[in-house]
């Protein structure tokens, strides 16, 4: 139950511009809605941030700040159907500002158009074009991404670090969060549903990357921070991925954030909850990509 006044607010404006319907709607409608939405919420760069808009390994990035020998590689949520370089470009900026570390921002293919794997295929074609050190960093989709390419990474170069922000990673859908946030503001599950069919069509996913829980193997995945919304249906997958990780051999700190939404990034600048998740994230991301 949500009864911080910031964060209702935040979830009345959000709804205003990106109605519940959306989901039902058009993939192009869709991502108009979503992206009237994020553009309530966008904040402006910090003043003097270079920013430029290159390919890296044939695929779209932005790119934000000088060259730092340990770079950032950001892959944004969206349910693999909305979203891009410009939904999340504040958050971005923000985090290249605050860590002082060049932050990448992956513009992978959307479903329905591009089925899975185009996703995970764009966002390894990046990673091995990168010639540095890098945290990989996503919220949502992106999170689930995140993990997807520590896993197919295994026994090769991994990440410094992996920092999974609000992560679907394939849980068990018979778990309390799955229950009791079936009819979560801003993300339900029949929301989870729609995106499913969208990135793999009606069959079941068979494809441990795109669940990452089901893998019969974490072991060697690079260490990791996740952060989850208690108000959410994918909360509990958090949990039993740090837990997993953590059997394995692989370190992992979970955080939960009482009282937060899915999508809360959007509010950090105009809730206190918000904020103090966010600064927590960028603690991880400069820990981590201060590893040796």
């Amino acid at each position: 139950m949500i009864t911080d006044p910031q964060i209702l607010d935040f979830i009345a404006r959000t709804e205003a511009a990106y109605p519940a319907e959306a989901n039902g709607a058009s993939a192009a409608d869709n991502r108009r809605y979503y992206d009237a939405m994020c553009a309530v919420f966008r904040a402006p760069r910090p003043a003097g941030l270079p920013v430029e808009d290159r390919q890296l390994g044939g695929v779209p990035c932005r790119v934000y700040g000088a060259e730092t020998p340990v770079a950032v590689l950001y892959i944004h949520g969206g349910g693999f159907v909305v979203g891009g370089l410009d939904s999340h470009d504040d958050v971005c900026a923000e985090i290249a500002d605050a860590t002082g570390l060049q932050v990448i921002a992956v513009d992978y293919r959307l479903a329905p158009e591009h089925r899975w794997p185009a996703q995970i295929r764009d966002v390894e074609s990046v990673w091995n074009a990168l010639d540095r050190p890098a945290v990989v960093v996503g919220d949502s989709a992106g999170a689930m991404l995140s993990a997807a390419l520590c896993l197919s990474q295994q026994g090769k170069r991994q990440p410094l670090g992996q920092v999974l922000i609000y992560p679907g990673l394939g849980g068990d859908r018979n778990s309390a969060s799955y229950i009791v946030n079936a009819e979560a503001p801003l993300l339900r599950t029949i929301d989870l549903d729609s995106y499913r069919v969208a990135l793999h069509g009606e069959g079941p996913v068979v494809d441990p990357l795109a669940a990452p829980l089901t893998a019969p193997s974490l072991a060697g995945l690079a260490p990791a921070f996740i952060v989850s919304a208690d108000v959410d249906p994918l909360r509990d997958d958090g949990p039993a991925y740090a837990a997993r990780l953590r059997q394995e051999g692989v370190a992992a700190e979970w955080r939960n954030e009482p009282e937060l939404p899915h999508g809360y990034l959007r509010a950090r600048r105009e809730s206190d909850r918000a904020r103090g998740s966010f600064q927590a994230i960028l603690a991880a991301i400069t820990r981590l990509a201060a590893r040796p």
